[in-house]
């Protein structure tokens, strides 16, 4: 092998190309940050709307710390591409947040609807038709910390549990909201589901115009919950479903077996030997709510488990699902894979965790990092709606095929690629090489945003 001479070239490069198509999807939301702007004026220096685009074109590359922004000091792709009139400092990026984050709280929800409103995504519908939502808490690890509202989470280690609001099978983030870690899941709960059920009505009025089923799990089982779930429904929006998994609490799962046993018209299936299957149904009242609700209940009972070892006493385990849902549309069996499906959230979750590298966040202080949160979750959006332009049609660069692509990959595919810039007759170029295999989607995706957004 030859011996490779490094050399630093005496013109601009750029590793970092596919800001030019985040940069598409921000022009779209001048509105807001005019609004923004408008709101917070700064008498000089750098506007807060410059703020929020710096930081963006970081949560996009996948980096959460403020000093990173210190990279792209003089760097002119950087804010040509994010539409910024002056790139701020660390200490500026850092300070700023601290000092805006409770007044910028109330402007990122409408960028988010406002982005997903005007490009109208494929959602993920599923086959019943319902366009699930799905709301769930998950851990992140702080620990070591003194950070504001670090505590010990229900995962066992000290960090946060945000609250986030999925819209649809391909993950689109319509909330991240941080919590303190010794926060419990339903605390609270209503007031994030007042936000996120009519903007994701809104959403699909706009959109697939389909009904929203919102799922959620055992840890969100209340009727107070349920009857705000159900206030949402109104007259001219798309109508509000739920599943959400029962909490048996102190239900007596032996007297239950016991009497299941006694009855005869128990049907019990044996998926295989020393284990036996039983589901039935039970009409729910809850105070509040006119229609018909049901729980779907299963218990599983285990004489040998899954090691082929004979148990002295079986095991049994009891599952219920409370839902809205009409009976003569979805049977149990149905209602139970409903819920099952809802477990690909956890897939969402681990890309906030690692490939927006969100597991330790960047501030001391809560509020800074409530808008952190915030403010990540619109940029999973935006890499999302590049994933589905430049990653799944014929052009794209060669992967196995699937019907979403993680974060991760659009970053390696269309974030990370290698551009140069030329200035010339007033306008400015971005090259990409000869053998970049992912010009092809590149380009066609700039140009189709470039059309769409002007």
């Amino acid at each position: 092998m030859r011996q490779l001479i490094v050399k630093q070239l005496d013109y601009d490069l750029t590793p970092v190309a596919g800001l030019s198509l985040v940069g598409h999807y921000l022009n779209a939301l001048r509105p807001v940050f005019k609004r923004i702007d408008a709101a917070l004026p700064i008498k000089g220096g750098v506007a807060n709307s410059d703020v929020l685009r710096g930081y963006l074109g970081l949560l996009v590359q996948g980096k959460s710390d403020f000093d990173a922004i210190e990279n792209y000091r003089g760097d002119t792709f950087f804010k040509e591409s994010l539409g910024m009139g002056l790139l701020p400092s660390s200490p500026t990026l850092r300070q700023r947040m601290d000092a805006k984050a409770g007044a910028l709280f109330d402007f990122v929800p409408p960028m988010i609807e406002t982005l997903l409103s005007g490009q109208k995504p494929d959602y993920g519908v599923l086959p019943c038709g319902w366009l699930p939502l799905d709301v769930d808490t998950f851990a992140m690890d702080n620990g070591g910390t003194t950070k504001e509202g670090v505590g010990r989470t229900y995962a066992g280690v000290d960090g946060y549990c945000p609250l986030a609001a999925y819209l649809g099978g391909q993950g689109f983030c319509l909330e991240l909201a941080l919590r303190p870690g010794v926060q419990h899941s339903a605390k609270e709960t209503d007031f994030n589901l007042e936000r996120v059920i009519p903007m994701a009505q809104r959403l699909s009025a706009q959109g697939p115009k389909a009904p929203i089923l919102l799922r959620l799990d055992s840890g969100f089982d209340s009727e107070h919950i349920t009857r705000g779930i159900e206030a949402c429904n109104l007259a001219g929006l798309p109508k509000v479903d739920w599943l959400i998994k029962w909490n048996p609490r102190t239900t007596n799962v032996a007297a239950l077996w016991t009497q299941l046993e006694g009855d005869a018209a128990t049907q019990w299936e044996h998926p295989r030997e020393g284990k036996r299957v039983t589901v039935w149904e039970q009409a729910v009242r809850v105070q509040g709510v006119s229609r018909p609700v049901r729980r779907v209940l299963r218990l599983i009972e285990r004489t040998i488990d899954k090691a082929g070892q004979v148990l002295l006493v079986p095991q049994l385990t009891l599952e219920g699902w409370t839902t809205s849902l009409p009976a003569a549309q979805f049977n149990a069996a149905a209602v139970i894979a409903l819920y099952a499906d809802h477990g690909t959230h956890e897939q969402f979750h681990s890309e906030f965790k690692t490939d927006l590298d969100l597991t330790r966040l960047p501030s001391g202080k809560f509020d800074t990092n409530y808008l952190v949160c915030q403010l990540a979750a619109l940029a999973m959006n935006i890499l999302r709606l590049i994933g589905q332009r430049g990653l799944l049609g014929p052009d794209a660069p060669i992967r196995h095929s699937a019907k979403r692509r993680r974060i991760k990959t659009v970053m390696q595919e269309l974030i990370y690629r290698a551009g140069r810039i030329i200035e010339t007759g007033r306008r400015l170029f971005l090259g990409l090489g000869a053998n970049d295999k992912a010009a092809k989607a590149f380009a066609r995706v700039h140009g189709e945003l470039f059309g769409a957004m002007t």
